[in-house]
């Protein structure tokens, strides 16, 4: 295999590059990465991996494209709202670069698909947002023997690191168990700074190419947390000290038997612990705690509402009532099982109430 001349005068900048040259060039036409998600993280990912010139590249996304997206997510503008993040972003895709192949998976990735999906890729990129799909691309990379490229992103700060690499530490290594469930909330109950899914990205991006070509120093047995508020850079140690074995998984029928929403689900005893409603069984004159910001919509018509953002709840423990059930109300669940923790932790409430899934449920 050799280049065109058209891709020679397309990747010329790469070409001149001593640690890239033709050689490396050919090795980015040869390769196989899969992007899952295409949203915060996976559109730089994608934006880079494609104008690189990585010679195909996959999409994997289910979710339309929502205003709110925007902010963050590159790819894509107003005239894309209600579209397919995945097929929308292999037309732009293929337009900034035609000499490649682009495939997108309009499809939610399960423990069904992933084994033959990711046995056609050599790398495979998470871009996602939730631990269920994080332990589950973590452990089919395991089984396929296919590196893994994971990022994060919270508010201000960002993670990156290379995972199942040269026999290196898996994403379970460093994160054997996932947190408690509502206790790290998504960037949609949180929010996050527009530029830093970004810079994240790019640096997904960077440790893939350097792995495809061959060059620099990857984070295999380091994670890099990025503050884009210090703009400070961490490295933590990450040793090799998990094997799948050891939770059941040792073949794929394991793999696709295994209850990834069950292992990332609350605990037994916080399930006993905490009580829990659904929005639209509230009565009209239940308590509720609101700990959403005052701009967040929509707003609460009931009679005994108390407005009480997460972050000055301190303000209002001696308001809230220890008489009665108090319904402990966000957008969508995760704030408010923070504020049931943390009122119960540091002033010994014991009648709150989470809505689960919050107003929107």
């Amino acid at each position: 295999m050799t280049l065109s001349e058209q891709e020679k005068n397309r990747y010329s900048r790469h070409l001149l590059l001593d640690k890239v040259g033709l050689e490396g060039q050919l090795k980015l036409k040869n390769a196989k990465v899969l992007v899952i998600g295409a949203g915060g993280l996976g559109s730089p990912v994608l934006l880079y991996l494609t104008a690189a010139g990585v010679g195909t590249i996959g999409i994997v996304d289910f979710d339309l494209i929502e205003e709110s997206n925007l902010q963050r997510q590159v790819l894509f503008n107003a005239k894309d709202i209600g579209k397919s993040k995945a097929i929308t972003a292999q037309e732009k895709l293929q337009l900034q670069n035609p000499l490649i192949k682009i495939n997108a998976y309009d499809f939610a990735l399960t423990n069904k698909n992933a084994i033959d999906l990711f046995e056609e890729y050599d790398i495979v990129i998470d871009g996602t947002d939730n631990f269920n799909t994080r332990y589950l691309v973590n452990d089919a990379c395991v089984l396929t023997n296919t590196i893994l490229v994971y990022g994060a992103i919270y508010k201000f700060e960002g993670q990156v690191a290379v995972f199942n690499y040269l026999n290196g530490p898996t994403y379970r290594c460093l994160f054997p168990e996932p947190p408690k469930k509502g206790s790290v909330p998504s960037c949609s109950e949180v929010g996050v700074l527009g530029v830093l899914p970004s810079l994240i990205g790019s640096m997904q991006a960077n440790e893939a190419i350097k792995i495809i070509i061959g060059i620099g120093k990857t984070l295999s047995n380091n994670l890099l947390i990025y503050n884009s508020l210090t703009n400070s850079q961490t490295e933590v140690a990450i040793e090799k000290n998990f094997n799948l074995e050891s939770i059941g998984i040792k073949t794929r029928a394991d793999f696709e038997e295994y209850n990834y929403p069950e292992f990332c689900s609350i605990s037994e005893e916080s399930e006993t612990k905490n009580k829990r409603t659904i929005f639209t069984d509230l009565t009209q004159d239940a308590f509720i705690l609101d700990v959403r910001e005052e701009w967040e919509q929509p707003r609460l018509t009931h009679s005994n509402i108390l407005i009480a953002p997460l972050d000055s709840l301190d303000d209002f423990a001696n308001v809230i009532p220890k008489d009665g059930d108090v319904f402990v109300v966000c957008q969508k669940g995760g704030r408010s099982q923070m504020a049931i923790d943390f009122l119960e932790k540091e002033y010994n409430f014991e009648n709150l109430i989470n809505v689960e899934g919050g107003v929107l449920s």
